[in-house]
C-alpha cells in the first residue's frame, strides 16, 4: 500500500510539473565495460568486472534554470540472469544557473564526482553504483570551483545499517589560464548499526582527503595535454568506544599526457597504509605505483572506447590490469515544445 502511495505521488508531482514545463526532453546514455584485474596482492580481490549499462531519462523543463528528470539506469553484467541484474532509478530537481548547480534526489554521479582520486573513491562506483542518491551543490566562475554533497548508501532497518557520505571537492586557480592550481578532495562514511542492535557492533567514521598543487600545461608543448600534481593525502578511521580517529598519512603525485589517441596517466604514494572502505586497496601499501598506458581507437560525438593497460608496483610485487571501456552518450533532445 505504501509503495502505491509513493508511485501516486511521484506520478502527480511529474503531471504537475508537465503541465507547466516549457518543453520536454529526452536523454540516452550509457557504457560497455570490460575490466580484468590480475592483483598478486589481493588473490581475493582479483576479478574480472564486464557488462552494459544504459541509462534513459525525460526532462521537463520549466525553464532555463529549474529541470525535473525522470529515467532509469541499468545495468547488465555479461553471463547474468536476470538480464537487467540492476535497476536503479533516476528522479531529481536540478537547478542549473550561471554559476550555480543543485540537484535533490537520485542523480547521475558522472561527471560530478568522477575526478576523486581513485585512493577516495575507487573506479567501480562508476560499474555498480552509478547515481547520488540525496544532495550536491556546485559553485564556480573564472577562478573557484567548489562542490558539496552527501550521499545515502544504505537506509536504516532493523537489519540494514545506516550509511551515508558526505563530502566536498574544488579546485583554485589564482590567474585565469596560468599553470598553477590547488585543488582538494574529502569525503567521510558514517556507518552506524542496524535498529536492532549487534552484539559488539560499533558506528563507524572512515573518509579521506587530499590536498595538491598542480600545473597544467596542456597546450603549451606538441602534446595535447601535460599536467603535474603533488600534495598530501591523508585518511580518518574511527570505531567509536574502541579507539579514537587513526589518522595515516603519506605524500601523492601524479602525472598525465596525451597526445592524440595515446595517453600515460602516473600515479605514485609513498606513506602509511590507509583502510579507505571506498577507496582503491593499493593505498593499504606505504609504497604503491600505477601507470595506466591508454589508447583511444574509438572518438567521435559523445563516443568514446578506449583500452587501458594498467601497471601495478608495490614492494616485492608487480601485478598488470587490462580493460576495455566504451560509452556513449547522445546528448539532451528535445521532443516537445510548448507555447507560452
Amino acid at each position: 500500500m505504501l509503495k502505491k502511495i509513493y508511485v501516486f505521488i511521484i506520478l502527480a508531482i511529474f503531471t504537475s510539473a508537465a503541465a507547466m514545463a516549457q518543453d520536454v526532453d529526452v536523454h540516452f546514455n550509457g557504457s560497455v565495460f570490460f575490466d580484468n584485474r590480475e592483483y598478486k596482492e589481493f588473490i581475493n580481490r582479483s576479478h574480472t568486472y564486464s557488462g552494459t549499462r544504459l541509462a534513459l531519462d525525460v526532462g521537463l523543463n520549466l525553464d532555463s534554470l529549474n529541470h525535473f528528470i525522470v529515467g532509469v539506469n541499468a545495468l547488465h553484467e555479461f553471463g547474468g540472469n536476470p538480464f537487467f541484474k540492476r535497476v536503479n532509478p533516476v528522479a531529481y530537481y536540478s537547478f542549473t544557473g550561471k554559476q550555480w548547480l543543485f540537484n535533490a534526489g537520485e542523480f547521475p554521479r558522472e561527471g560530478l564526482l568522477t575526478n576523486y582520486p581513485r585512493a577516495l573513491l575507487n573506479d567501480t562506483l562508476r560499474y555498480f553504483r552509478p547515481n547520488i542518491e540525496g544532495l550536491l551543490t556546485t559553485f564556480h566562475n573564472q577562478h573557484v570551483s567548489e562542490t558539496v554533497w552527501i550521499d545515502w548508501v544504505s537506509r536504516q532497518t532493523n537489519v540494514d545499517r545506516e550509511q551515508f557520505l558526505f563530502g566536498f571537492s574544488g579546485k583554485y586557480q589564482p590567474v585565469l589560464n596560468g599553470p598553477f592550481y590547488l585543488a582538494h578532495y574529502f569525503f567521510l562514511l558514517h556507518d552506524a548499526g542496524p535498529a536492532i542492535p549487534v552484539p559488539d557492533d560499533h558506528i563507524q567514521d572512515n573518509g579521506a582527503a587530499q590536498v595538491k598543487l598542480g600545473l597544467n600545461f596542456s597546450h603549451k608543448t606538441f602534446l595535447d595535454s601535460l599536467n603535474f600534481e603533488a600534495g598530501g593525502m591523508l585518511s580518518l578511521e574511527r570505531v567509536r568506544g574502541v579507539d579514537g580517529f587513526q589518522k595515516p598519512k603519506g605524500f601523492v603525485a601524479n602525472a598525465y599526457l596525451s597526445y592524440k589517441r595515446f595517453a600515460l596517466f602516473d600515479e605514485f604514494y609513498k606513506g602509511d597504509g590507509h583502510h579507505i572502505t571506498f577507496g582503491d586497496a593499493y593505498y593499504e601499501k606505504k609504497t604503491y605505483n600505477r601507470l595506466d598506458i591508454i589508447y583511444t581507437p574509438f572518438l567521435y560525438k559523445g563516443l568514446r572506447g578506449q583500452f587501458v593497460l594498467s601497471l601495478h608496483q608495490t614492494p616485492g610485487y608487480s601485478s598488470n590490469q587490462e580493460a576495455f571501456r566504451l560509452s556513449y552518450d547522445i546528448g539532451r533532445r528535445r521532443l516537445l515544445k510548448f507555447k507560452e
